[in-house]
């Protein structure tokens, strides 16, 4: 993973100038984040603490999030106890991904009680833990962890805190040349004798003695031995021996080697230790002083990266950043909450896309029932020559060549008969066909209209999930509950409390003009039609499913409008294309017609943007959620 625990070091070491700082408001958007309201004597900041299972970190955060209407219970516990509190020290344990954080705080009767916050970032086995200082108890964990699930530690209220097992890796910032080189002979040397033991023949051994000795086989070494050869493999022995080395890192000292080697450095059995201590210490020096580079970039598979220190690999195209905040913000984005949404709206994608499925095959058989339809006049005209020739034609007969009295060369016609009809019986089926091909034009076409609509209101919900966020999921499935495509799941009795005015996300545009965003079909309605003045601007993509994008003012340039149909383009099916057409124009010529779906509009007096949507542009504007 990228979060080593350099990255780990490189976190800590930014927060030691919050040391002092009080702990304001704490909110905890989902199941694995918590977020702390800084304040202190240099600024303030919102410090995110995640123990997200795919991306645990912890960094100060300018997003925004969120929060649910009712605090979780561990928001609420943290906030009895660390609320008002100042942060005492920040420390990391050796080079493990794992940070205390200890708070003095005061009780309702003003006694003073010191409490740890300890951050596990470990992958899946994260989590973020409230002690008693003095005890060490837990008071609570946000992740539990039961006897079930650990038989090594319990996470649970009341217990005593255990530290997660100890791999017994040195830390690589207290190895000193004489030291490393002695590693680098040892671990040789072990990998020599572990190829010759396993050039001689095996006995068979059972049970509890070959449990035993392959646990001992396994246990990692105090002095970095017992992994692969350092010569043969620089970066897998270094990940084996040392602490908060990450394979990334690992692979960087091994490709600083590289590059000592190909400047004409000889190689040779002597030379390869003092060298590989060279680059190793070229890259520990910097990280022991805590002189951070934070860089990200994508690797040569094209896998996007970062790092507290910079990369050799990433070359010329590596990105800098001023601090590591900075850097694990921009590298982590909204991956975490993009994950969630994914997993959440699995079911509402398959829903619309087989409801688009079903109604593009209906669409394809009305059409073809319209083509049918259309023929109608040919049957009325069959039946009328038929009754103006009943002479002629005889009952048993397939066909008939009746002279078509309606065309200007009087021309013969060939009409079909039903040999087991005779001629007045099939001339009133063709009159039954004619009525019933009438009539049924005006129901075809009313359908066909419809089924379009269907169409257009799935794809719409479709890109309103691409873009959405948690709280968007839930308005959208609420609205396919109120429009009877989904049952009600709330249990019966409970019913959730609705806001008065969804959350809207709220851009300001270069020139400082506030531009609203709807995400889904209710925020569209509101957006459109009730907070929008009526000389407000409207900007939609043309014929393309979108948001609904409002300036909400009367006077601003063309930066300003050429940023909203940014917005318009790029929170739309068309994200990816080039010269998206985007439509403009003002609020009193957008009307939502009587009886029509959530967030259709019909609108006049238009005019047509053409822009390709720029991500990079999009997230440099500033923006803020509303409600």
């Amino acid at each position: 993973m990228a979060l080593d625990g350099i990255v780990t070091r490189a976190i800590v070491h930014e927060l030691q100038s919050f040391i002092g700082a009080r702990i304001g408001k704490i909110y905890q958007p989902n199941n694995h984040d918590l977020i702390f309201n800084l304040r202190g004597a240099g600024g303030g900041g919102k410090l995110l603490l995640s123990a997200n299972p795919t991306y645990p970190r912890v960094h100060f955060t300018e997003r925004n999030s969120i929060n649910p209407s009712e605090a979780p219970m561990f928001c609420m516990l943290m906030r009895k106890h660390c609320e008002g509190g100042t942060i005492e020290s920040i420390t990391q344990v050796g080079m493990e991904r794992i940070i205390h954080i200890n708070v003095k705080t005061r009780d309702e009767l003003g006694d003073v009680f010191a409490k740890k916050i300890i951050i596990e970032l470990m992958g899946r086995h994260s989590n973020i833990i409230l002690t008693d200082l003095s005890s060490g108890t837990i008071i609570d964990g946000i992740h539990h962890v039961t006897p079930s699930i650990s038989s090594y530690r319990i996470v649970m209220p009341g217990i005593a805190y255990t530290e997660p097992p100890q791999q017994h890796k040195l830390n690589p910032l207290e190895i000193g040349q004489e030291q490393f080189l002695n590693l680098i002979s040892a671990a040789e040397e072990a990998a020599l004798i572990e190829d010759d033991e396993e050039a001689e023949p095996e006995e068979i051994i059972e049970g509890e003695l070959a449990k035993l000795i392959t646990k001992e086989a396994v246990e990692q070494k105090p002095d970095g031995s017992g992994g692969p050869s350092p010569s043969a493999d620089p970066v897998g022995w270094m990940v084996h021996a040392f602490s908060g080395m990450s394979p990334l890192i690992a692979g960087e000292i091994a490709l600083r080697l590289r590059n000592t080697l190909d400047k004409g450095v000889t190689e040779s059995e002597a030379a390869f230790p003092t060298q590989l201590w060279v680059a190793f210490h070229s890259v520990m020096g910097s990280v022991r002083d805590n002189e951070f580079s934070p860089v990200a970039g994508a690797n040569a598979k094209g896998k996007m990266i970062f790092s507290a220190i910079p990369l050799t690999l990433l070359g010329e195209s590596a990105k800098h950043y001023n601090s590591i905040s900075e850097c694990m913000e921009d590298y982590y984005g909204d991956k975490a909450e993009r994950d969630t949404v994914k997993q959440r709206v699995s079911d509402l994608i398959r829903f619309l896309s087989n409801e688009r499925s079903k109604n593009v095959k209906k669409l394809a058989n009305l059409q073809k029932d319209l083509d049918e339809a259309q023929d109608a006049d040919r049957y009325r005209i069959w039946g009328e020559l038929l009754f103006a020739s009943l002479h002629a034609v005889s009952k048993g007969d397939k066909e008939a060549s009746l002279v078509n009295y309606y065309d200007e060369n009087q021309a013969e016609m060939v009409v079909p008969l039903d040999p087991l009809l005779n001629p007045s019986d099939n001339a009133q089926r063709y009159f039954k066909k004619y009525n019933k091909y009438k009539n049924s034009l005006l129901v075809i076409n009313e359908q066909l209209l419809k089924t379009h609509e269907e169409i257009l209101y799935m794809e719409s919900l479709l890109q309103q999930l691409a873009h959405a966020s948690l709280n968007d999921i839930e308005e959208i499935r609420d609205e396919l509950v109120s429009q009877g495509y989904l049952r009600d799941r709330s249990k019966k009795g409970k019913k959730k409390k609705k806001a008065t005015r969804p959350t809207l996300q709220v851009f300001t545009s270069s020139e400082g003009i506030d531009i609203y965003v709807g995400k889904n079909n209710l925020q569209n309605e509101y957006v459109t039609n009730r907070l929008a003045s009526p000389n407000d601007t409207w900007l939609h993509t043309k014929d393309i499913p979108g948001s609904h994008v409002v300036i909400r003012s009367e006077q601003f340039g063309d930066a300003t409008l050429e940023e909203a149909a940014q917005l318009a383009a790029y929170f739309s099916q068309a994200k990816q294309s080039s010269s998206v057409p985007v439509d403009c124009t003002l609020i009193r010529y957008v009307r939502k017609p009587s009886g029509s779906k959530p967030g259709f509009v019909i609108y006049d007096h238009q005019k047509t943007l053409f822009v390709t949507p720029n991500e990079e542009r999009i997230k440099s504007l500033p923006n803020t959620l509303r409600s």
